[in-house]
């Protein structure tokens, strides 16, 4: 990894579709982008901000995130999220992140990631799954 300086940024944006609304996950729910999509496009923000950093064979996983969804976005509209590099101790890293639609911000928080090897990692998994 190389280094990551603070106040490095990232971005992401799509159009809300069907299966990003509260709907899909419940026929009660408002026809709105959920608070899991939100949170969804901040993590790929943050993977944006990071991505020139890795080296080969390094990925990164979120460690927590902690949001605010304040607002609604109806469906077609254009949600765009974006992420700051705020604090990095070694391959942690912790970020800033606002997702906003074409009228307002909708949401804001922190989010934390680690920088790991993709190979380990993945041994990891397959180590768990014969367990």
């Amino acid at each position: 990894m190389k280094p990551i300086p603070i106040g490095t940024t990232g971005r992401y944006a799509k159009p809300v579709a069907p299966n990003d609304l509260a709907s899909h996950l419940d026929a009660s729910l408002a026809a709105v982008m959920s608070t899991p999509a939100m949170v969804g496009m901040m993590e790929l923000a943050a993977i944006d901000a990071i991505r020139p950093f890795l080296d080969a064979g390094e990925s990164s996983v979120g460690m927590s995130i902690e949001v605010n969804h304040s607002a609604a976005t109806p469906p077609g509209h254009l949600a765009r999220a974006e992420a700051e590099v705020t604090k990095v101790e070694g391959r942690r890293l912790e970020f800033s992140v606002r997702a906003f639609d074409e009228v307002e911000q909708v949401g804001s928080g922190t989010h934390r990631r680690a920088v790991i090897d993709a190979a380990k990692f993945n041994d990891r998994i397959k180590a768990k799954r014969k367990s």
